[in-house]
C-alpha cells in the first residue's frame, strides 16, 4: 500500500500543477458551469478515451494520459461546485481554490485506502479499458441522478460517483506511467 501511497500522490501532484497553471491563467471561471455541464465535460473525455481505446487511432494529439488528468480534476471541480453555497462568488481566491481542492483530494484519497484495503488493491490485476469502462458507467449513473434532481432510493449520491472516477483515473494514471 505505501507504494500505491506515493504512486497516488505524485498522480495527485501533476493534476494538481495544472489546476494551479489553469487558475492562474483563467480564474474560476469553471464556477460558470452547471453541475450537469461538468459531468458532461467529464464524459465527453471518458469516451475520447474509450473511442481510442477501441480504435487505436486518435485525430488529435493529445495524450490519453492529458485526458485522464482533466478527469481527476473536472470531477474535483465537480465536487466543489457541488456543495459551495449558492450565493458564492463565481470568482473564488486562488488560495482559496487551492484549499477547496485539496480538501476534495483528501476526502477522495482516504476513500481510496478504506477500499483499497478491502479490495487488496485488485485494481492492480485490472486492465486499464476496464478502468475507462467503470468511469462511464459512473457518469452515466451521475447523469442519471441529475436528470432525477438529485433523487435516489437505493444507491450513493454523485460525490461518491465523482470519487470513484477521480480514483479510478488516479488507478489509470499510475498504470501508464509504469508501462512507460
Amino acid at each position: 500500500m505505501k507504494k500505491t501511497l506515493q504512486q497516488y500522490d505524485a498522480v495527485i501532484e501533476r493534476c494538481k500543477a495544472l489546476f494551479i497553471k489553469k487558475t492562474t491563467d483563467y480564474g474560476t471561471a469553471w464556477r460558470i458551469l452547471r453541475p450537469s455541464s461538468l459531468t458532461d465535460q467529464l464524459f465527453i473525455k471518458a469516451r475520447r478515451i474509450r473511442q481510442i481505446e477501441e480504435t487505436g487511432m486518435q485525430h488529435i494529439s493529445d495524450k490519453i494520459d492529458d485526458e485522464y488528468v482533466g478527469l481527476v480534476n473536472y470531477a474535483i471541480l465537480a465536487q466543489i461546485q457541488l456543495e459551495l453555497p449558492p450565493n458564492t462568488a463565481l470568482e473564488l481566491a486562488p488560495k482559496y481554490a487551492v484549499e477547496c481542492y485539496d480538501a476534495k483530494v483528501q476526502l477522495t484519497r482516504d476513500l481510496m485506502i478504506a477500499k483499497n484495503s478491502d479490495y487488496g488493491e485488485v485494481w492492480r490485476d485490472m486492465r486499464r479499458s476496464s478502468l475507462t469502462d467503470l468511469i462511464l458507467m459512473k457518469l452515466l449513473r451521475i447523469k442519471q441522478i441529475e436528470d432525477n434532481r438529485g433523487k435516489t432510493i437505493a444507491s450513493e449520491g454523485v460525490i461518491a460517483n465523482y470519487q470513484d472516477i477521480i480514483n479510478y483515473a488516479v488507478f489509470a494514471l499510475i498504470k501508464i506511467s509504469e508501462t512507460q
